[in-house]
């Protein structure tokens, strides 16, 4: 895994909320510790905050896409906070952009799930 890629979880406001903090660059290195991390996140609602992540890649969608769908088919609800400009325009060209809720800040997620 490359070595300024981190992924922290902690919990919400509310105890159905958990929040994983992505930094770094989301790829097919990191993708496998991002799923860990969904996967070992068993709140009700799961915001991912990519604030800190500059880009991603064709396997990072796939990881996103599968943490959607996993979350989905569990009942839980996945949202995305932080998105920069270039994560935005990666999700739009691969069509990926309808499965997620988007929210500027946590703060503002979090009150969006409550």
């Amino acid at each position: 895994m490359p070595e300024d890629f981190q992924i922290a979880g902690r919990a919400g406001s509310s105890a159905n909320v958990h929040i994983l903090s992505v930094k770094g660059a989301l790829t097919s290195t990191s993708a496998p510790a991002f799923q860990d991390a969904v996967r070992a996140a068993t709140a009700l609602r799961l915001i991912v905050d990519l604030t800190e992540v500059p880009s991603l890649d064709s396997m990072a969608i796939g990881a996103l896409v599968r943490a959607f769908v996993s979350c989905n088919k569990s009942g839980r609800k996945l949202v995305l906070v932080g998105l920069n400009h270039r994560v935005k325009n990666i999700l739009q060209i691969t069509g990926v952009d309808p499965l997620f809720d988007t929210y500027a800040t946590i703060p503002e997620a979090e009150s969006a799930l409550s």
